[in-house]
């Protein structure tokens, strides 16, 4: 699991960097908003194992994010 996140935040800083450096933030925005709802359904798996409350609110957060992603695309 831990992996996995190192290498989607990874993956998600380098493509908001080349976004910004290059100004194309409108054609990479879905891509970033799927990125950022693996990032946070990923975070809810993890504080779920540890049975706290604040897996409802990411796992919340990573189904829209999964929805506009999808939408925008």
């Amino acid at each position: 699991m831990k992996i996995i996140r190192i290498i989607l935040a990874t993956v998600l800083v380098a493509f908001c960097s080349y976004g910004l450096v290059t100004g194309t933030t409108g054609i990479m925005l879905p891509y970033l908003l799927l990125l950022m709802g693996g990032m946070f359904l990923l975070m809810g798996v993890i504080e779920f194992q540890k049975r706290k409350p604040v897996a409802f609110t990411s796992f919340l957060v990573a189904g829209f994010s999964f929805f506009v992603g999808i939408y925008t695309i």
